[in-house]
């Protein structure tokens, strides 16, 4: 990327005319030591070039922090983060999460073991949608199945 280069080559250059501890020195010198964390986007493609989604994933807990204080145990506080985790997952691959906990929670204590992670969000929407004769939801894992949303017109995105 020649303009990630460039950006980089002129902090190298402006790092000695400021001063190290002052707020535009301490962001050059952050910017240049987490060079190559800032520029893997570039190199793995799968990557994002922010961290948008987890932040918005993150937004939920923030708002609720003073209602949910105290959880009363650890255990309780373990439980809100596996379903937090739940939850989350599927708003990002489109899952309604009710009718997701709503549908496991039924089936889930007289569903094989052998076959459990068909309860997973992903799998549980495709083989959902597979019983009503419509096509898959996009999951976590790329398939040949799955539409990317930025390329095929008319795709589901997270």
């Amino acid at each position: 990327m020649p303009i990630l280069g460039e950006l980089f080559a002129w902090l190298e250059g402006v790092r000695g005319q400021v001063l190290p501890k002052s707020p535009m020195g301490e962001a050059i010198g952050y910017a240049l030591n987490h060079k190559a964390a800032l520029l893997r986007y570039t190199e793995q493609g799968f990557l994002e070039i922010d961290n948008n989604a987890s932040e918005r994933g993150e937004k939920t807990i923030a708002i609720g922090r003073g209602n949910w204080l105290f959880f009363g145990s650890e255990g309780g506080g373990a439980t809100a983060a596996i379903l937090f985790s739940l939850t989350e997952t599927c708003k990002g691959l489109g899952v309604e999460p009710w009718a997701y906990l709503r549908d496991v929670l039924d089936r889930v204590s007289t569903h094989p073991a052998s076959r459990i992670e068909e309860l997973l969000p992903d799998r549980w929407e495709a083989i959902r949608r597979g019983r009503e004769g419509a096509t898959p939801a996009r999951g976590l894992d790329v398939s040949a199945e799955a539409p990317d949303p930025r390329t095929e017109p008319g795709a589901r995105g997270p």
